[in-house]
């Protein structure tokens, strides 16, 4: 007898959920072991249950599905990360991709073909949806620098200059220079409007 893959599914949206662990549980060799509904949850439920494959959506309450794929990949190795989107933006491919994921695939894909992506990833073989590849090489590299995203992103909530270089522990000189070289790469008026082009592009 085959050896039942186990799966952790992670996605803030609970029908959507719900409705994805009953059908991957008429698979004849896959067990969901474990649900989530937060980043913070999922990590948790990985850590606890050690699956063979997490299936994590992108956008979740608490920490993204990169976030959480980076702290599995370094906690639990053997552990496959797949990654479900409804927002498949080129950076947040090339996020996922560096933090080790395996799979990337849209939340349009049915629950059959997803089973076969588990499968895939779970024997070492990666799966990336043809759209969204094309998607990301058109779109080409961000021209931000990783402290320029992390600021860039704590000032996404309209966040004043001295509550971000309080979070980031930078002084508030450093963060206006950050956001102002932010702002001139991305051709943008603000930062608010730096922030919308960052986000529609994936990369922050």
């Amino acid at each position: 007898m085959t050896a039942r893959l186990r799966v952790l599914l992670a996605d803030d949206e609970h029908l959507i959920r719900g409705a994805l662990a009953a059908l991957l549980s008429l698979e004849d060799d896959i067990t969901i072991v474990a649900e989530a509904a937060t980043g913070p949850e999922a990590l948790a439920m990985a850590r606890a249950h050690a699956p063979d494959v997490a299936v994590l959506d992108l956008q979740m309450p608490g920490a993204d599905g990169v976030k959480v794929a980076t702290s599995v990949r370094a906690e639990l190795p053997d552990c496959r990360v797949l990654i479900v989107t409804g927002h498949g933006r080129p950076g947040h491919l090339k996020r996922a991709l560096a933090a080790g994921v395996r799979g990337f695939v849209p939340k349009t894909v049915s629950a059959q073909r997803l089973a076969e992506i588990i499968r895939t990833v779970h024997a070492g073989n990666r799966y990336v949806d043809p759209e969204l590849a094309a998607d990301a090489i058109a779109a080409g590299d961000s021209p931000l620098t990783a402290r320029e995203a992390e600021v860039l992103e704590l000032a996404a909530d309209g966040a004043p200059v001295a509550e971000i270089a309080e979070r980031a522990a930078l002084s508030q000189g450093t963060v206006r220079n950050y956001l102002s070289s932010a702002v001139s790469k991305l051709g943008a008026e603000n930062r608010h409007a730096a922030v919308r082009l960052a986000r529609e592009r994936g990369w922050v």
